[in-house]
C-alpha cells in the first residue's frame, strides 16, 4: 500500500507539471511583443502580482518556515524565474513611463518581502508560527487575485458568450486546483488548501458556464487581451494573458 508521503509526492509532481504549463501560457503574447518590439496595450500588472505570489510561496515552502514542502518551492521557484523573464521583456519594450511604474512596483514588492522575511525569522521562532504568518499572507494575496476570473464569469453570463473564456485554460485551471488541493489534504495544510480549493471551485464554475453558453456563443474570430487567473501553483496563483 502506498504511503501518504509517497502519494503526496506523486500528486505534487503532477501539480508541478500542470503548473509549469500554466506559467508558459503567456509565451505567445511575449513572442508577439518581441516581434513587434512594442508592448502595445498589454499590461505588466498580472505578472507583477504573480511574481509577488511566487516569492511568498517560495518563502513559505522553505524548510525554515514549513518543512516537507519542497514541491511548493520548486514550482514557485520556476515560476519566479519565468515571471522575471516576462517582466524583463516588458521593461525592454515599454516606454519610460511604464518602466518607471514597473520599477516602483518592483521596489515596493522587494521592500515588502524584506520586511516579511526579517519579521518572520526574527520574531517567530517555531515552524508553526512562521507557517501561520507567511501562510496567511499567501492566502490573502492569492485569494485577492480571484477578482479577475469573477469579472470574466460575469461577462460570460451577461453576454451569453464564452469567447472571452477559453475552454482549455478553464479545464487546466480546474485540474490544477484539484491536484494541489489533494496535495494539501493528504497531509493537511490549511494555507495551501484554501487558495487551491477556491481555484477548484472557480475552475468548475467556469466549466459549467462554458457548457451552458457554448452554443449561444457567436462563431467569429477576434483578438482579445484577457488577463485572468487560471490556476494555482502549490498555492501561488498563475495569472496569464490570453490572446485569441
Amino acid at each position: 500500500m502506498i504511503s501518504p508521503d509517497a502519494a503526496r509526492n506523486v500528486v505534487g509532481i503532477i501539480g508541478n507539471v500542470i503548473s509549469f504549463g500554466l506559467f508558459l501560457s503567456p509565451v505567445t503574447v511575449f513572442w508577439r511583443i518581441c516581434k513587434q518590439r512594442d508592448v502595445e496595450e498589454f499590461k505588466p500588472d498580472p505578472y507583477l502580482a504573480t511574481l509577488l505570489n511566487c516569492m511568498l510561496w517560495v518563502f513559505y515552502g522553505l524548510p525554515i518556515v514549513h518543512p516537507n514542502s519542497i514541491l511548493v518551492v520548486t514550482i514557485n521557484g520556476i515560476g519566479l524565474v519565468i515571471e522575471a523573464a516576462y517582466l524583463i521583456i516588458f521593461f525592454l519594450f515599454s516606454d519610460n513611463k511604464k518602466r518607471l511604474r514597473m520599477l516602483a512596483v518592483l521596489g515596493v514588492e522587494a521592500v515588502f518581502m524584506v520586511i516579511v522575511v526579517c519579521s518572520v525569522l526574527l520574531a517567530a521562532h517555531t515552524h508553526e508560527k512562521r507557517s501561520m504568518i507567511v501562510g496567511i499572507l499567501c492566502v490573502i494575496f492569492g485569494s485577492a487575485m480571484y477578482a479577475s476570473p469573477l469579472t470574466i464569469m460575469k461577462k460570460v453570463i451577461t453576454t451569453k458568450s464564452v469567447e472571452y473564456m477559453p475552454f482549455f485554460l478553464s479545464l487546466v485551471s480546474f485540474l490544477n486546483g484539484v491536484c494541489w488541493t489533494a496535495y494539501a489534504l493528504i497531509r493537511f495544510d490549511l494555507y495551501v488548501t484554501i487558495p487551491n480549493g477556491l481555484g477548484t471551485f472557480f475552475g468548475l464554475v467556469q466549466l459549467i458556464l462554458y457548457a451552458c453558453y457554448y452554443k449561444s456563443t457567436p462563431k467569429k474570430e477576434k483578438n482579445v487581451e484577457l488577463p485572468t487567473v487560471v490556476g494555482n501553483t502549490g498555492g501561488g496563483n498563475v495569472t496569464v494573458t490570453v490572446e485569441r
